[in-house]
């Protein structure tokens, strides 16, 4: 479309940007509380609340902890939380057994939230990793990571997650084929209103070296993941991944990390126009926090200016460890 915009000095921009009314009048996206999803960490035992060293504020929570959590964030609006278990190293195994082990802590906590806040919506991680002996998402044979033998151990786990009574079931594993083979299990179970978020674009990326810490699945890695999660460097590849996963049942595709890739979230929601989300990742998380206590940033100004990027790009909502501190500013305002 052609300009209309007339020319200097009919035309002043700076008139839209004079006062914070109009400022308000003229934005152009708006981020609610309802854009939210908070990430969270179980472990087990009780009364514990457990600080993340290379995360500051966030913490392990043991599932009555976590339940008192899930009920502040309902309180505020938050619509979603998304659990990752700190699994005993106890219970991590070659065959990974305990990720669908009906009792396992993720499916104890997901059981428990729903029971005492059954307004917030559930949604649990699908991959091996918390499970694996090697920290890798999927089997490792021979030093690699299995496709097939992986897909049917997902199957089973994201079954023990609907069981459970999660809402959404976010596969982040990446490998080839587990969204309509989980799809076609949950349908065949009597579990046709699951949501699958597929983590379609999830990059093999050093911004989540925090996250491994918060799981205890740092020291367990042996290589790393990028013969399955996407080359920072491919943007078609993550579009395609998109467009098969879709096409396999997936109702809502997220990308991970979230700030250094805004442009896939864009190309996203602009060729598919599907829900779209991405995951301010622990290491973006890490590097706000640690500037912010160095006095180098405004924590608070970098936060919200953070969580509205992803916005701009095309974003239906965004996972985030600021959730709670962003809903409690944005009910201020």
């Amino acid at each position: 479309m052609k300009s209309m915009i007339a020319s200097f000095p009919t035309a002043r921009a700076r008139r839209l940007r004079r006062t914070d009314a109009i400022r308000a009048l003229a934005r152009e996206n708006h981020l609610s509380v309802n854009d939210l999803i908070w990430p969270v960490f179980i472990c087990d035992g009780d009364n514990i609340e457990d600080p993340v060293a290379s995360m500051p504020g966030v913490m392990r929570r043991s599932i009555d902890k976590l339940v008192e959590a899930a009920h502040h964030a309902a309180d505020l609006g938050i619509p979603a939380i998304c659990l990752f278990p700190y699994t005993d190293p106890a219970l991590k195994t070659a065959d990974c057994a305990e990720a669908w082990n009906p009792q396992n802590l993720s499916n104890r906590a997901t059981r428990a939230i729903k029971a005492a806040v059954p307004e917030i919506a559930v949604m649990t991680d699908v991959a091996l990793d918390p499970y694996n002996i090697d920290g890798h998402d999927g089997f490792l044979v021979d030093g690699v990571v299995v496709n097939d033998a992986t897909v049917e151990a997902l199957v089973k786990q994201a079954l023990s997650q609907a069981e459970a009574g999660a809402d959404i079931i976010g596969p982040s594993d990446m490998m080839d084929g587990r969204i309509g083979a989980i799809r076609g299990a949950l349908e065949a179970q009597g579990h046709k209103d699951v949501l699958l978020l597929s983590y379609a674009a999830k990059y093999a990326s050093a911004f989540y070296g925090p996250f491994r810490d918060a799981l205890g699945a740092s020291g367990a890695l042996k290589g790393d993941k990028s013969t399955y999660q996407l080359d920072p460097a491919n943007a078609d590849a993550a579009l395609q991944l998109v467009a098969r996963d879709l096409s396999e049942g997936a109702d809502m595709v997220i990308v991970k990390p979230g700030l250094p890739y805004l442009d896939i979230c864009r190309g996203i929601k602009d060729r598919f126009g599907v829900p779209t989300f991405a995951y301010q990742v622990s290491g973006e998380y890490a590097m706000i926090q640690a500037a912010a206590a160095n006095g180098w940033i405004n924590r608070e100004k970098v936060m919200m200016e953070s969580l509205m990027a992803f916005k701009r790009a095309g974003c239906d909502g965004i996972l985030s460890y600021f959730a709670v501190e962003a809903a409690q500013k944005i009910a201020k305002a």
